[in-house]
């Protein structure tokens, strides 16, 4: 065992492997989530991939956790199973995400309207804030589609809700 695999954190038991086959998401891999009570959180552990050449969390990583966070929030509120397009994520980057450190996300409110949903939240390792975000989204009026055109029924970032 290296010093680094000592360092390494652990993926919390309440979080399951994000499968396959979701498109840009993928290259967060391994990504993780969590839903209870009706809210849902994704998280990842740093590794080499995910790093910038500061040898820290790349800003891309930690804003595309924010934006699946936040858009998932808003449509699992809105009782949605499509994906909602990001209309605007602003994130402000506290704190940083180190090699083999645990990240996830916590939403901290949701709202809705007709055609729009808004979260915000934080990206944290522990109790350490590493970003705050907040987000808009826009609900499409169609039911979505998977990664050939093809409709996806009850299906929801890969969760099968039916």
């Amino acid at each position: 065992m290296t010093a680094q695999d000592q360092d390494r954190e652990q993926v919390p038991t309440d979080f399951e492997p994000m499968p396959g086959g979701l498109g840009f998401i993928d290259g967060l891999a391994p990504l993780y989530r969590r839903l209870a009570d009706g809210i849902v959180g994704f998280g990842l552990l740093v590794e080499a991939q995910h790093c910038n050449s500061l040898g820290i969390c790349h800003g891309g990583v930690i804003m595309t956790l924010a934006d699946i966070a936040a858009a998932s929030g808003a449509t699992l509120r809105a009782g949605r199973r499509t994906g909602a397009p990001t209309v605007n994520l602003s994130v402000d980057f506290i704190g940083a995400g180190k090699l083999g450190q645990w990240l996830h996300t916590e939403i901290e409110g949701v709202s809705t309207k007709r055609h729009f949903g808004f979260a915000h939240g934080r990206v944290c390792h522990g109790e350490r804030v590493v970003a705050r975000f907040n987000g808009t989204f826009y609900f499409a009026e169609h039911t979505g589609v998977g990664p050939r055109g093809d409709a996806v029924p009850g299906m929801w970032r890969g969760l099968n809700l039916d």
